[in-house]
């Protein structure tokens, strides 16, 4: 027997009502919605009519007026871009300055800051006998072979070199002199004129005080930085081709102790506060030390340089008088560029295949 005679089935008459068109409430959509037994649907719909700019064909603005428009009086029919005042440009592509232009114009402030004056660096091509004879370096040293320097084919020697100067060299390289036993050999003034490409900005320091001794003495301070050239084997650390940081100060009484606050100085201005010093060799210099520093990064010391104080076979037969003394030291560009930036290998730094240098 029924119970109820009429049940009211409200969700089917929801459905019936969605069916129809009709509004219903939103709470009973949700629940609907909820109950997965109706899903959302979207109809777009467009209404398209003539506009004021209505034609068959779409015509070409012109956005130029030519001179042939001119001449033929076509311009009086053709219809013109409007200008938008309003839009932007091309965007500009600025260049950017080199990473080692960047350090380059940070060490030359610092040397500047400490009262140092610049070298002319000019002169690739150089004599071997400033690059080499006037330095105390003997003619049979493994450097002035042709497998670690470029010599010159085209103008291979050169003509004027200070002849007085020349023989105090000449005697000082044979026999000695100024404290000193010299190398006992025939020095050959053929080799002394050869021209290559420079090895080191050391060159240019030699011409400085050659001429510095020519006058009354007066205390100086140079640095220089410029490109060298040496006949080296190219990997990710080594080109034919670098830059060289050089600086000398030149005056009496110095000693070693004069040389390593410099160098304490110099560095700190880099950034490099723990610094210690390596006994080492150079022909033209004695004593001689190889620099180091603590490479936070890397955790281990890192050789940033070398040094020492001219040697007086090098510096006395220039005119410099007995007590002045020159201390010096050098290091390359392209190493603490490369730790600053965290670039692994040379050639991603300097070469031809890098622009912007």
């Amino acid at each position: 027997m029924l119970q109820v005679q009429h049940v009211d089935d409200k969700v089917k008459d929801l459905l019936l009502q969605i069916q129809q068109g009709l509004d219903i409430a939103s709470d009973e959509i949700k629940a609907l919605k909820a109950r997965k037994l109706i899903v959302p649907q979207t109809w777009k719909g467009y209404s398209l009519k003539r506009g004021p700019n209505y034609a068959p064909k779409r015509k070409k603005v012109v956005t130029d007026l030519t001179r042939d428009n001119f001449q033929s009086g076509e311009w009086k029919e053709l219809e013109f871009k409007e200008y938008n005042y309003s839009a932007k440009g091309q965007p500009l592509e600025g260049g950017n300055l080199h990473p080692l232009l960047k350090v380059r114009a940070q060490l030359k402030q610092i040397f500047l800051c400490m009262g140092f004056e610049e070298m002319p660096t000019n002169n690739f091509v150089e004599s071997s006998f400033w690059n080499f004879d006037a330095l105390f370096q003997p003619q049979q040293h493994p450097a002035r072979d042709s497998h670690d320097t470029f010599f010159l084919e085209a103008r291979s020697t050169t003509k004027i070199l200070p002849e007085d100067y020349v023989l105090r060299v000449t005697q000082v390289h044979e026999s000695g002199g100024y404290g000193s036993r010299g190398y006992a050999y025939d020095w050959k003034r053929e080799e002394a004129n050869k021209n290559l490409l420079r090895t080191h900005t050391t060159s240019v320091s030699s011409r400085m005080l050659y001429q510095l001794a020519q006058k009354p003495f007066a205390p100086k301070k140079y640095f220089s930085i410029d490109r060298v050239f040496r006949n080296e084997a190219v990997d990710r650390t080594h080109l034919a081709e670098f830059h060289q940081i050089e600086g000398l100060v030149c005056d009496r009484g110095l000693t070693l102790c004069d040389l390593i606050g410099v160098l304490h100085d110099f560095f700190s201005r880099l950034g490099m506060t723990k610094l210690k010093f390596k006994p080492a060799y150079n022909p033209y210099t004695e004593p001689s030390m190889e620099i180091f520093s603590y490479h936070e990064g890397f955790k281990k010391w890192v050789e940033v340089g070398n040094s020492g104080m001219f040697r007086p076979e090098m510096l006395q037969p220039m005119g410099l008088p007995e007590d002045v003394q020159v201390i010096a030291w050098g290091l390359s560009l392209e190493r603490p560029t490369m730790i600053l930036y965290g670039i692994d290998s040379i050639r991603d730094l300097f070469g031809h295949k890098i622009l912007g240098l």
